[in-house]
């Protein structure tokens, strides 16, 4: 039985034709033509005065506007908490604490009235945090409408980690573009991928610049290797960005096919499941997440598809209740332990076929009856 995976890469003969171009055309160093064109058409697909920097992975992009937020040792980051481990882990990189917000229950994305409970504490005790960072959740672009007011209110940077959310867009804005600086994800299972990769979205030229310059070891611009600050080696292979290019080509495809195989769900098994709300059409669709009356069902459902090579995952577990983040303070209304132990995240792959789709519901199916 083939076993199905939950986001596998869907790459092709564009992809090939483009990575094996770069290699013949001997643009193999870790610079080169593909990684300024991929930059300029990331920008283009997120709209005027977006400036994109490929990077290594869209932890580095977190971890470089972090730095330029001015974030360091002793300073606090107020955090999503239902999220990878990747949209925190940046905080502790540059010595600072980590400050968890949980989730809306309406949408799964920070809790505004929690951020603003946490914003006005903490400006009370004179200890507001550096910057603030929202994770657009499973693909789904939060509610910035009212996160970001807030964060302008309290003179506070908001940094947007949309690294599962390429190619969404709310009220017509692409993820990405609503804080000071955006953060992609192009790992393996994302919808877009390069293997390995990401970009940060910044909002001007000069800024672009100065994150060009940090991800390049901080080099100077002379002949010899030259160097008056600390820089990073974070900067996106050629390679890779030539895969990336076919990718954002078949952007608009892989969002469709992963939209069509999210419907068939819903049709399907809307009865037995709750579905992720959805506040906006521009989600991209990049994983099908539903919730279980029970957590004992949950895992019925789970062993089931395992059993028939079906490969699903719990939705994230909440930074406040990892053990690396034990005693960290959280504003916690109950949402993310609630999604973590009844959600699941169905398999959602653009490439899955339509009787590969069937057969996870017909799986589920029987286990839930």
């Amino acid at each position: 039985m083939t076993r199905i995976y939950l986001s596998p890469p869907d790459v092709g003969p564009l992809e090939r034709q483009y990575l094996l171009r770069a290699f013949d055309e001997g643009w193999i160093a870790p610079l080169g033509p593909d990684v300024d064109a991929f930059e300029e058409e990331l920008s283009a697909l997120c709209g005027p005065d977006v400036h994109a920097v490929a990077l290594s992975s869209g932890t580095a992009g977190l971890h470089l506007a972090l730095l330029e937020s001015g974030v360091g040792p002793g300073d606090r980051v107020f955090v999503s908490s239902f999220t990878f481990a990747a949209s925190a882990n940046p905080i502790v990189y540059c010595g600072a604490e980590p400050v968890f917000i949980d989730a809306d229950p309406q949408s799964w994305n920070m809790s505004p009235s929690l951020l603003e409970e946490a914003l006005a504490d903490a400006a009370r005790r004179g200890a507001l945090p550096r910057a603030v960072i929202v994770v657009d959740l499973y693909g789904q672009v939060a509610d910035f409408e009212r996160l970001g007011p807030l964060c302008d209110e309290y003179g506070v940077p908001l940094i947007e980690d949309a690294a599962e959310a390429v190619g969404s867009t709310r009220h017509g804005r692409a993820a990405g573009t609503f804080g000071s600086v955006g953060v992609f994800s192009f790992n393996g299972n994302k919808i877009l991928t390069t293997s390995g990769g990401g970009a940060l979205l910044a909002r001007s030229q000069e800024a672009a610049a100065r994150y060009h310059y940090l991800a390049t070891q901080a080099r100077q611009p002379v002949v010899h290797y030259e160097h008056v600050e600390v820089g990073f080696n974070y900067r996106l292979s050629n390679l890779l960005a030539a895969v990336g290019r076919a990718q954002l080509q078949r952007l608009p495809k892989m969002i469709e096919r992963r939209r069509s195989i999210h419907a068939a769900y819903r049709e399907a098994l809307g009865d037995a499941v709750s579905f992720m709300p959805l506040a906006d059409e521009g989600w991209n669709a990049w994983l099908t997440c539903v919730v279980f009356e029970s957590r004992a069902k949950r895992d019925a459902v789970q062993r089931a598809l395992a059993a028939d090579e079906i490969e699903s995952r719990p939705l994230w577990k909440p930074m406040h209740l990892q053990p690396v983040y034990e005693g960290v303070e959280c504003w916690a209304n109950g949402t993310s332990e609630r999604l973590f132990e009844h959600g699941l995240c169905l398999p959602s792959g653009s490439a899955l076929s339509d009787a590969e789709v069937e057969r996870v519901i017909l799986t589920i199916s029987r286990s839930v009856q």
